[in-house]
């Protein structure tokens, strides 16, 4: 398992993060900051931009003027260059759209299930280097206090999870699996028997289960990412 650690704030770039130093100091409003992240990682994604429609479809706004207004005051703060003859006539400004970045999904709690991993359910996003993503949809969580402590991650820490079949899982493998209400993460073995998860909380106990199709596998733990520099609460690395 991969350790990104720094005393630095960028070791892992926002998607929107190079404006302020150049526009000076104009704050976008909630809404603006969730389309300027919306339309980064849709165009990541599709290397394309969303029209107006598809960004109205995405934040339940019905009116295309409403949605044309907003980016209009994303254009004025800097942030884009925009022909309104155009449904796609946009163009994001200071923001390294490289293929060898991808657009990496955050959470701040554990989902109920894969499907809550959507990128469009995320609260924000970051960019990491395709290199240390691999090559799955992978996602940020927030570790919780102890969760993952016999390895040293720490409360406020962000492990990195990819999706994961059973039959793709090695033993010695760190699984994101519900049983019932106890520990989430467990190192993985497996033995004639079936499958040996071992909680990984200080003291964590011990469970067999005899049928692997019991699990409820979310996914394999490949990083985790920490902050050196002493912040604490939740990771918010867009700066605008």
């Amino acid at each position: 398992m991969a350790r990104f650690e720094s005393s630095a704030h960028r070791d892992v770039t926002p998607l929107t993060g190079r404006r302020v130093a150049e526009v000076g100091p104009q704050p976008l409003s909630e809404i603006e900051r969730k389309i300027l992240d919306f339309m980064v990682q849709y165009l990541r994604a599709n290397t394309y931009q969303p029209s107006i429609r598809e960004i109205g479809e995405r934040f339940g706004i019905k009116s295309t003027k409403t949605v044309s207004e907003h980016l209009q005051a994303l254009a004025d703060k800097g942030f884009l260059e925009r022909d309104p003859s155009r449904s796609r006539g946009v163009k994001i400004l200071g923001v390294d759209l490289s293929l060898q970045a991808v657009s990496v999904p955050c959470f701040d709690q554990m989902p109920e299930d894969r499907a809550g991993f959507r990128p469009d359910r995320a609260p924000f996003h970051l960019s990491l280097d395709r290199r240390l993503a691999g090559e799955k949809s992978v996602a940020f969580v927030r570790a919780g206090s102890s969760d993952l402590a016999v390895l040293g991650v720490q409360e406020g820490d962000y492990v990195l999870i990819e999706p994961a079949a059973f039959d793709e899982l090695e033993d010695g493998d760190v699984v994101v699996a519900r049983l019932g209400s106890g520990s989430l993460f467990h190192r993985m073995s497996t033995n004639g028997k079936g499958v040996r998860l071992e909680s990984l909380r200080a003291g964590g106990e011990i469970t067999a289960v005899e049928d692997p199709e019991r699990l409820q596998i979310l996914g394999r733990v490949t990083a985790f990412y920490r902050r050196l520099d002493g912040s604490a609460g939740p990771l918010n690395l867009t700066q605008h």
